[in-house]
């Protein structure tokens, strides 16, 4: 039957483990009751993964895992929303902090009870781990500590995407990115990236790791793969960048690992507009007060020619082209616009 199967897949299983008084009193310490809420920066976790010895495993955690920590059931991270219609909801897997959980004694000890679906050709490990929470503040002063990474690997970098590659028909000679960081749209401060990393373009050292303080998850926000804390580096090129470049907010790397400040289409039309319109407001206001500034016909009489009569003297001819004054502006009399 289902339920007989299900029992078999089902399996338990029991844990114990001991603090030492060094360890009772690291916890103890630790406690920061804030409100009504009690958080320690000393925390006991508990982290599951596969049991694979070849590599470093990722927490993992079993299909519907159920823990208790000393008789009372232990609080895992909630489901996530499915990607595809029928897709079974997951609960993303990383450390879960039992702590408050756990009897803060050296003489009593704590007992730990895990449940979960066994699944063939699949098995688990669990660790119980002490660790001590950092604020957003240090891990930022300890990536500062660790130094500006050289800006010859970001140039190598470059010359290596760009280098034409003769089995492509399509060759790339230049490369985009931008001076804004992805996760806030701000202008980078602290331009940095993941060594695991394949792209050129960085994110905000500081905004990452202050989003991830709120809620762990240490994922690329330009690739969307891992990119855990160890593996940050501060991009030096960036910084020289970042430093020279102070009105633009794009720049395009070229072949030889140089790079150049982009404008987009907007800010290009804009400025040509401007003097566009500058120009057109310099003959317009020529033209006006030209047409301000008749020729004088102050005790003179107005000539009427009459053009359906010949000349007949070159004297008659030439009077009328002699009275014609060019029109100009006298600096020292301003224009007054007239409505």
């Amino acid at each position: 039957s289902a339920a007989s199967d299900n029992s078999q897949r089902f399996r338990e299983t029991c844990f114990a483990f001991a603090l030492t008084p060094q360890q009772v009193q690291q916890i103890s310490s630790s406690m920061d009751i804030s409100g009504t809420k009690c958080d320690f920066t000393v925390q006991v976790q508990l982290r599951f993964c596969l049991s694979e010895t070849s590599c470093p495993q990722e927490d993992h955690f079993p299909p519907n895992l159920c823990v208790k920590v000393n008789g009372k059931p232990c609080s895992l991270p909630g489901y996530l929303p499915p990607t595809k219609n029928g897709v079974e909801p997951k609960r993303p897997s990383r450390p879960i902090n039992i702590t408050s959980l756990v009897r803060l004694s050296t003489t009593v000890p704590n007992t730990i009870v895990v449940s979960w679906t066994a699944e063939i050709g699949r098995n688990y490990s669990m660790a119980v781990y002490l660790v001590k929470q950092l604020s957003s503040t240090v891990l930022l002063q300890r990536l500062r500590a660790k130094g500006i990474r050289n800006p010859d690997h970001s140039r190598a970098l470059i010359k290596e995407k760009l280098t034409a590659d003769p089995d492509s028909e399509i060759a790339t000679t230049s490369l985009r990115v931008s001076l804004l960081c992805p996760l806030g749209k701000m202008r980078l401060t602290i331009p940095c990236r993941a060594l695991t990393c394949s792209h050129l373009q960085c994110f905000d050292a500081t905004l990452y790791i202050q989003m991830n303080e709120k809620k762990p998850t240490w994922v690329c926000p330009v690739c969307d793969k891992k990119a855990p804390y160890e593996h940050l580096i501060i991009d030096g090129l960036f910084m020289e960048i970042l430093k020279f470049c102070t009105d633009c907010d794009e720049i395009q790397f070229k072949e030889d690992g140089s790079w150049a400040p982009m404008r987009s289409k907007k800010e290009v039309q804009e400025v040509t507009a401007s003097y566009n319109g500058l120009d057109g407001c310099l003959s317009s206001s020529l033209e006006h007060q030209v047409s301000s500034h008749p020729p004088s016909t102050k005790n003179k009489k107005v000539e009427v020619i009459d053009l359906t009569i010949d000349s007949s003297s070159d004297e008659e001819d030439e009077e009328p082209s002699a009275k014609r004054s060019c029109p100009s502006i006298s600096p020292a009399s301003p224009v007054t616009s007239k409505g």
